[in-house]
């Protein structure tokens, strides 16, 4: 099996032309607005930050323009729209990082700070990325977890401008908004919405781009699921496995987020769509790993871990069993295959790639024509705000040709 094992807290995509874009005249500026400054958010603004000598030496330089939480937009004043300094950016990171909101930064005088009356779209937002449009040309940076961006994106699209992506929503919404946020492709950047920094979809453009058909792709896409599979291989209970990586801030605040399978129902859905199927998320066959009656809508949170998922020990541990003497272990995968989309719980052999996966790492095996009998194998840290900002910041320089 061919693997390709990226356990990186940070590294950069290869762009073609990079090495030899600087002269001592010039530096190419990519203008950027973001949106969410979540964990994700504060991790990309820090690695902009780290790699500002290394980017110069490349001849390239990322220019923050516009940072926007769910509460306000953070811009400079004047016109055009200055570039917010690093001074500015380390203070929005260290704000953020103290759970406040982006108003807090009213004592700052060359900033202008935009608050945000329930909608984004009417906010000024899009007039500031028309302007940036008619000029320097911009990415917008969607870290949000939401999917009420995705009128904004499409409007964004319509507009040629380019987008990147680490907010699955847009990509799993109607396929009405989606194919206008798909149109221009190549202003299209979404490598961390599936596998954090790892190159998924970079894989499956390339084969589809050579006309080596896929015929199945098989993944463990959630790192949360995957430790709790580990777990239960291991032998330890499934209500102490998530009770720890609760502690351990592995989990959703409400672990039923991760145990439902509509993450990786998602992501599922995101590489089914690149491959030009036209499905939607309730295509997508889901196992959800509790019963509906242990709902969001009729058990608490608080009921559901000390009482819940006890009740759900005994009939994990049969099927852990059960695997084991057939020489299986259990893993929660995600199959595409056939125009099917099939996310749960899969025995597989434990000699093989899926079936020597532990912890928390992600693999993605993909099957096509010329790597039909030995898939190609994808494997590495599959989660972390650290991975995702990485693989942002590489989609935002793998856009640079077009600026």
């Amino acid at each position: 099996t061919l693997f390709v094992n990226l356990s990186l807290s940070f590294a950069l995509h290869p762009v073609t032309g990079m090495s030899h874009l600087h002269n001592s005249k010039s530096t190419k500026e990519i203008s950027v607005v973001l949106l969410g400054c979540g964990g994700v958010g504060q991790q990309l603004l820090s690695h902009i930050l780290n790699t500002r000598k290394l980017h110069a030496a490349q001849g390239v330089r990322i220019a923050v323009r516009a940072v926007c939480d769910s509460k306000a937009i953070v811009i400079g004043r004047g016109v055009p729209v200055p570039e917010l300094d690093d001074t500015t950016l380390t203070a929005i990171r260290s704000v953020k990082a103290s759970h406040f909101p982006l108003s807090s930064l009213t004592s700052l005088d060359e900033l202008e700070i935009r608050v945000l009356d329930g909608d984004i779209e009417n906010c000024g937002l899009l007039s500031l990325i028309e302007s940036f449009s008619r000029s320097t040309g911009f990415v917008v940076v969607d870290c949000t977890a939401n999917e009420d961006v995705v009128g904004l994106l499409s409007k964004v699209a319509d507009m040629c401008g380019c987008i990147v992506l680490a907010n699955k929503k847009p990509l799993t919404c109607s396929m009405e908004f989606y194919d206008k946020i798909t149109l221009r492709k190549r202003h299209l950047r979404c490598e961390s919405t599936v596998g954090a920094g790892l190159p998924v979809i970079t894989a499956l453009t390339r084969f589809l781009a050579s006309g080596d058909s896929i015929l199945r792709i098989v993944g463990a896409l959630s790192g949360t699921l995957g430790y709790v599979m580990s777990g239960l291989q291991e032998g330890k209970s499934l209500s102490s496995i998530v009770q720890l990586a609760k502690c351990l801030g592995y989990t959703e605040p409400d672990p039923r987020d991760d145990l439902s399978g509509m993450d990786v129902a998602r992501k599922a859905l995101i590489l089914a769509r690149c491959l030009g199927w036209r499905v939607n998320l309730n295509d997508v066959e889901v196992e959800c790993l509790f019963p509906s009656e242990m709902g969001p809508a009729k058990m608490s949170m608080e009921q559901f871990m000390s009482e819940g998922l006890p009740a759900l020990d005994v009939v994990m541990s049969n099927r852990v069993a059960s695997a084991a003497s057939n020489g299986c272990v259990l893993r929660y995968v995600a199959i595409i295959e056939e125009g099917r989309c099939k996310v749960g719980i899969m025995e597989l052999q434990g000699n093989s790639p899926l079936g020597h996966l532990s912890g928390s790492d992600n693999l993605v095996e993909i099957y096509t024509r010329c790597y039909k009998a030995t898939p190609f194998v994808i494997q590495g840290a599959g989660a972390g705000n650290d991975t995702t900002a990485a693989g942002v910041l590489a989609d935002i320089l793998d856009l640079q040709d077009l600026f």
